[in-house]
């Protein structure tokens, strides 16, 4: 990704999320919020080219799982969750050096299972729409 870019991202209000797991291999991810919506971004960079030589989709499929997981731990106040189903459906191709942005809602919060869903867009145009329900983990009380 080019300093111009990174500069750009930082300028509309974007920081870096530090995470040194998996994220870390496809990302940097960058968040901001907006009011109450989170907003998650990737930078399409040479790394995620597949075959044809515009952006894997896994990598969209990875970006829309952490980022609704994210946003499900912050609405529940989970400490921990897991992904119990996810969905993804593509809808267009993206470019290398394009902004991926994700801005996952709550569609629904239980006690138990939280359903979210989130559309992955390069400026207006959508290119993966993803479901997802994820498992309120609870810890074991402690005697």
């Amino acid at each position: 990704m080019s300093d111009d870019l990174a500069d750009r991202l930082r300028t509309e209000g974007w920081t870096v999320m530090d995470d040194d797991g998996f994220i870390n291999l496809i990302g940097p991810l960058w968040h901001r919020a907006i009011g109450d919506t989170f907003e998650y971004a990737i930078v399409g960079q040479a790394k995620h080219r597949n075959r044809r030589g515009v952006v894997q989709g896994g990598v969209l499929m990875t970006m829309a799982d952490r980022t609704c997981g994210m946003t499900a731990r912050h609405v529940s106040k989970a400490e921990s969750l897991a992904t119990v189903q996810f969905d993804t459906h593509f809808v267009d191709a993206t470019q290398i050096g394009e902004i991926m942005v994700s801005r996952p809602r709550a569609v629904r919060v239980t006690r138990s299972l939280i359903y979210m869903a989130t559309e992955v867009s390069v400026g207006d145009r959508c290119v993966a729409a993803s479901v997802g329900v994820f498992k309120i983990m609870r810890q074991p009380a402690m005697t």
